[in-house]
């Protein structure tokens, strides 16, 4: 997937205090705009008769445009509906009108504080009160599958399902790239993780092997000297997260997930991983690693993606990156980026990159004071049909694709030439590959232009290096436990930490900044926080059937 960057993050103290007053305050969400506590149960009863075999779009004769509301938790969501292609066409489909709501943590908190309820809600943190709490102000799927639309079920992926369960049973949030271990053994899941080079570089180089920290140190050496106006080696914006520097480089070089008895195993201590932190810093203080690497927001980072001012990345989101890539690509052909090995486990570990796992990414509910359940459970079927993957994907047969005679599709010549040539104007008039609230990596398999040429060869590298992190899902302790309180402050710690053991100016300065984060394990709980990981780890592999 794509995991664009991430908007789910780990949260703070502030966060965990804002989502906590949404959560004193869920069990009022559903008098906002006229519902039960049990949920908006409009009849259908002169509109269609349910039938298991057919979705229920097909069938009911509403004449209306159904209006409805969905709110997005991600100030970046493009809230157009209904101007390209994409839209356009499941707006004439569903007869329905979407009116997009953005905004952020503090402006989900408005809505179980008392405020009208959207009509559908998408958020991203899977461990937040907002999905613990589901039962409580979303409409269970089951329940609006057998009462509207049972072909729901015949869409959606039953591991999916029972991975999301609540206490009670039922199921009420539904995630995109959702994947499960059928989808990883079918080889249908491209990587989304590569070390990159640009092309001129590599092969000015002599193609040079950047496997071991002295390899690695060296060729950056090399860089600078031969290609003064490039940045030597760059990686994702760090934002509140580690960048790719953090688990993306711990499963490059194939850091264990857990300990030999099967409990959690701290990654970030990791003897390999360490070793190559250090052997970053080397780097940073011989002038290769640029301070703005530390600071660059994500669009500054892009700007330098597609200008091509990087000479090697770690890169992780190859897929959310593709545009800019393919704009570089484009613009400097025999320059492109490709992936190589790079970086590699002194060890000896294989690498262990990771894919979007079953939580997903972007988690979908349907609200008690949901104005029109039924045409919303439609909304979910229709978008986890194959109907609406191929729209999601590759827009209208013989409007934008055609199907060939193996079956696989193939865009049309004008658009594949405005998704090679101009980026920018095939997202506003087609949308596709964007619009993907259901979306899922093995309807990219039906397609060579599924991705943009500039990251297929990463992709391909990428084959045979992907584990499922399956058990390491949802392990942090439960949000408003001193656990957890202690984690989120762990976390901000680790984060300026690397950053400062990267930045050090002297080894003594690496040595007391790693000395500090671990004096600081210490006095926050982390033992029990360790135990309370490995207990999950544990209802994970019981809830997955792994031994």
């Amino acid at each position: 997937m794509l995991k664009l960057n991430k908007a789910s993050g780990k949260k703070g103290i502030t966060l965990f205090a804002t989502l906590l007053a949404a959560v004193i305050m869920i069990t009022g969400c559903s008098g906002g705009s006229g519902g039960s506590s049990e949920g908006n149960w409009v009849s259908i009863e002169d509109r269609y008769t349910v039938d298991p075999e057919k979705p229920a779009w097909q069938l009911d004769k509403k004449e209306e445009a159904t209006d409805l509301t969905w709110y997005v938790n991600a100030d970046w969501w493009n809230t157009d509906f209904g101007k390209d292609i994409v839209t356009k066409k499941i707006k004439e489909d569903l007869n329905i009108n979407i009116k997009f709501i953005t905004g952020d943590d503090t402006k989900l908190n408005t809505f179980f504080a008392g405020g009208d309820m959207p009509d559908l809600l998408t958020v991203f943190d899977s461990n937040s009160p907002v999905v613990q709490k589901a039962a409580t102000w979303a409409m269970p799927l089951n329940d609006l599958a057998e009462k509207y639309d049972p072909y729901f079920n015949k869409v959606a992926a039953a591991d999916t399902l029972n991975w999301f369960q609540l206490a009670d049973g039922k199921t009420y949030g539904y995630p995109n790239y959702s994947n499960t271990q059928e989808d990883y053994d079918s080889g249908n899941i491209p990587a989304k993780t590569a070390f990159i080079i640009r092309k001129d570089v590599y092969e000015a180089l002599g193609s040079p092997v950047i496997g071991t920290p002295e390899e690695f140190q060296s060729v950056m050496k090399r860089i600078k000297q031969e290609f003064p106006a490039l940045i030597p080696f760059g990686f994702n914006s760090i934002g509140e997260g580690t960048g790719s520097l953090g688990d993306t480089l711990q499963d490059f070089i194939g850091v264990p997930l857990e300990t030999e008895s099967g409990e959690f195993y701290d990654r970030n201590l990791d003897e390999d991983y360490l070793t190559w932190l250090k052997t970053l810093n080397t780097v940073y203080r011989d002038g290769n690693i640029s301070d703005d690497s530390f600071a660059d927001d994500g669009t500054a980072f892009e700007e330098k993606v597609k200008s091509g001012k990087y000479a090697t990345m770690l890169l992780d989101g190859t897929p959310q990156q593709g545009g800019n890539l393919q704009i570089y690509m484009s613009a400097n052909p025999g320059k492109e980026y490709v992936a190589i090995d790079g970086p590699q486990s002194t060890k000896g570990n294989a690498p262990t990159l990771n894919q979007s796992g079953i939580t997903g990414w972007m988690i979908n509910y349907i609200s008690k004071d949901c104005k029109d359940p039924a045409k919303a459970i439609q909304i979910f079927t229709y978008l986890l049909s194959e109907e609406g993957q191929t729209l999601m994907n590759y827009g209208i047969e013989g409007e934008t694709y055609q199907t060939k005679s193996d079956g696989s599709v193939e865009l049309l010549p004008a658009v594949k030439d405005l998704q090679l040539n101009n980026a920018d104007q095939f997202k506003k008039d087609y949308r596709m590959g964007e619009f993907m609230f259901f979306g899922h990596d093995r309807h990219k398999a039906l397609s060579a232009d599924a991705f943009p040429e500039a990251i297929k060869q990463m992709q391909e590298w990428g084959k045979g290096k992907l584990k499922p992190h399956f058990i390491l899902e949802n392990i942090s302790p439960d949000q408003g436990t001193p656990e957890a309180r202690a984690l989120s402050a762990i976390n901000t710690k680790w984060n300026t930490t690397l950053v400062s053991m990267v930045r050090s100016k002297d080894d003594a300065s690496y040595d007391n900044a790693l000395a500090a984060y671990k004096s600081f394990l210490g006095e926050n709980r982390w033992e029990e926080i360790v135990k309370v990981r490995s207990e999950k780890m544990k209802l994970n592999k019981e809830k997955l059937g792994i031994q």
